[in-house]
C-alpha cells in the first residue's frame, strides 16, 4: 500500500515538474522571440537611417562636385 502511494506521489511530482518545465520553456521562447524581434526592429531603423544619410551625402556630392585637384608639374631634365 505504501509503495502504491509513493508511486502515485512520484508520478504526480513528475507531472508537475513536466508542466513547470513546459511553462518555463514557453516563457523562455517568448522572451527569446521578443529579443529577436527587438533586434530586427533596430536593424531596420538603423538601416533606414544609414540609407537616408547616404542618399543625402550623394545628393550633396552631386550638387557640389569637388574642385579638380591641382598637381605639381614635373620638372623635365
Amino acid at each position: 500500500m505504501s509503495d502504491d502511494i509513493d508511486a502515485k506521489t512520484r508520478a504526480a511530482e513528475r507531472a508537475e515538474r513536466s508542466e513547470r518545465m513546459a511553462r518555463e520553456g514557453q516563457q523562455a521562447m517568448a522572451e527569446h522571440l521578443a529579443a529577436v524581434k527587438a533586434v530586427d526592429e533596430r536593424t531596420v531603423r538603423l538601416r533606414a537611417l544609414r540609407l537616408a544619410k547616404e542618399a543625402e551625402e550623394a545628393a550633396e556630392r552631386a550638387a557640389n562636385p569637388p574642385a579638380p585637384k591641382r598637381g605639381r608639374k614635373k620638372a623635365t631634365a
